[in-house]
Parts: C-alpha cells; sequence; structure tokens
C-alpha cells in the first residue's frame, strides 16, 4: 500500500460540482467558438485594426487555407502603434509560437493550458492540424451552462437506474465488471472510458460524489495508459455491493522509481507530451486522492499495475 493518504471524504467529493466534473466530460470541439475570424499574415497592422475593432474581439489567429500560422493580440496592436509602425504587416508582430488546442481534448485539458500559459484564447486544432476553432474561457463558460441545461432536461426525461441489481440476483458474491481497452497516444478518445464508467455508476445507483472520485481517479489512470506506455493497456472495474474495485495494467515499460512517481509535478512525459497539455505529474497524486486503498506495483519486465479499491458505506450508498 501507499503510505500515508488522505483519501477525499464523501463531503469533500460533494464540493466537486457538476460543472467541476463536466470540465473532464465536455470536449473542447463542442464548446469551442466554431466561425473563426482570421487575418492574413500580409495585412498591415492598421487593416488588422479595423477587423478588431469591426468585430469587436481582442485577437485573431493568423492563418491561410486553414493552415495556422500565427495569433496577433490587442498587445500586439499597441505595440505597434507605440512603435510608429502601424503599416507594417501582421507577420512582422504576430505571435509564431502558438499555444493550441486540440478538437478532441478534454476541456479540463485546456483550462491547464489557459492557467499555464495566461493566455486569452487558444486556437483550436483538428486531428490533421488544421484550423477548426477557437477557444477563450468564455466560450468553456457558455459551454459548460449549455451543458448543465441539457443535464436537467434529460433527468426530467429519463432516469434509469437499475438500483436493484444485485438485490434481485441470489448468489453469495454478485460483482458486475467492465472492461475498457486503452491505446497509446489515442489522445482523441481520452477520457472516454472513464465517463463511460462514471455515467455506469450513476445508473446503477451511486451517488453523484462516488461517481466523482471514481471518475476522476478512473481519468488520470486512463491518461497515463495512453502517455506512459508502449502499447497502451487495460481498465477493467468490478462493482460489488459494498465496493467498487478498479485495475489499470499494461506490460511496459515500467516505473523506475514508484516512491518519485509519487511526488507532487514529478513526471515523465516527453515535451511534446507536455506541449499537448498533459504529463503535469498530478495523476497518481489525484488517484490517491479520490480512492480509499491504491496499490502501485511496476517492473520493467512486467509493466505497470495500478489497483484501486473504494468503498460504499450502506448508510451513505444504499442503492448499489
Amino acid at each position: 500500500m501507499v503510505p500515508d493518504k488522505q483519501p477525499i471524504t464523501d463531503d469533500a467529493a460533494g464540493k466537486i460540482t457538476r460543472v467541476e466534473e463536466l470540465a473532464y466530460e465536455l470536449s473542447v470541439g463542442e464548446v469551442m467558438t466554431k466561425k473563426v475570424f482570421t487575418l492574413r499574415p500580409d495585412q498591415t497592422m492598421r487593416e488588422a485594426l479595423d477587423d478588431i475593432k469591426k468585430h469587436r474581439i481582442s485577437g485573431a489567429p493568423v492563418a491561410v487555407d486553414g493552415n495556422l500560422l500565427g495569433i496577433l493580440s490587442i498587445e500586439d496592436l499597441i505595440r505597434s502603434l507605440r512603435d510608429g509602425r502601424i503599416d507594417l504587416t501582421v507577420a512582422d508582430y504576430m505571435t509564431t509560437n502558438v499555444i493550441t488546442a486540440r478538437k478532441e481534448d478534454q476541456v479540463v485539458e485546456a483550462l491547464k493550458l489557459f492557467v499555464k500559459s495566461n493566455v486569452g484564447r487558444l486556437p483550436v486544432l483538428d486531428s490533421s492540424g488544421v484550423l477548426v476553432g477557437v477557444l477563450t474561457k468564455g466560450d468553456i463558460t457558455d459551454g459548460l451552462l449549455k451543458a448543465l441545461q441539457t443535464d436537467y432536461e434529460a433527468e426530467e426525461l429519463i432516469r434509469y437506474r437499475a438500483s436493484h441489481l444485485f438485490e434481485d440476483i441470489v448468489s453469495d458474491r454478485s460483482t458486475l465488471t467492465l472492461r475498457y481497452s486503452v491505446k497509446k497516444d489515442d489522445f482523441s478518445r481520452g477520457g472516454a472510458a472513464s465517463n463511460n464508467i462514471k455515467k455506469a455508476l450513476l445508473r446503477l445507483g451511486a451517488t453523484p460524489q462516488i461517481a466523482r472520485r471514481c471518475g476522476i481517479a478512473v481519468y488520470e489512470a486512463e491518461i497515463n495508459l495512453i502517455i506512459h506506455t508502449n502499447h497502451g493497456g487495460m481498465l477493467r472495474v468490478e462493482i460489488e455491493k459494498d465496493r467498487i474495485t478498479v485495475e489499470a495494467y499494461d506490460d511496459g515499460p515500467g516505473i523506475p522509481d514508484i516512491t518519485l512517481a509519487m511526488q507532487p509535478g514529478y513526471s515523465t512525459a516527453s515535451q511534446a507530451i507536455r506541449e499537448k497539455g498533459f504529463g503535469a505529474g498530478m495523476g497518481l497524486v489525484n488517484i490517491k486522492s479520490c480512492v480509499d486503498e491504491m496499490n502501485l506495483t511496476s517492473s520493467p519486465e512486467r509493466g505497470t499495475s495500478l489497483f484501486m479499491v473504494m468503498h460504499l458505506e450502506k448508510t451513505r450508498h444504499t442503492s448499489i
């Protein structure tokens, strides 16, 4: 067992709001602004100023035929005015080292980019590297509000909960097992398994607190399989009346120093992975905080196995 853990209690998990939970569910493509206004690199800064004033925005991507070349902000325009070079081109003042988001990424990863970079907008690229949208913090807010409304309407229309699933089965031990295959570098589906597991728990009658804790723990394990393995791995979930057991395992390359890997901020992710917004070194720390038991074993020969348990107290979780 990993020592000195401080699990999130049901009371603390209850403070994980549905808005925070949605950040793990929604993709950037679902909340971004799809109709993108772009500037051309050969435009003058004077023309760019007129366009930005006309569209009432504070900056815009610079692109040609969907190929992102840079981004121009209101600060760049102010700098050109201060320099007295308003008739130079956008290419002379635009930022070419652009921080971007991927259409398939979860909103939570975009939020991490906003915090880390302190930028006002993120150009959004599809899997082919084509500019397909722009994301602002306002877009995220609007998207989360719409999703909350959809949640409410769906909850009013349907309420499927198999609350007596185990009660109706005569058995010494009844277990529902879910399995998910996770592929290496498959960021387009990152979070899909954890989202499905969370939905399954809610339909089985788990409290939102339990579903959220489990969803976050499984999400972090899923992302680790995508980033740190040779070929991906498997997620296996066993749901019983009194506990939820999750195992994430792979066939390599193993963790050289588990104690070091458990330190906040420690990561072996490549620079390319970090540029995607992943590999911040908080995955195992977040998992440890969400579960009641955690056991991590690893070797270069056998790969890594992460074992997690969440206990369901009958007084609080009467449906499963």
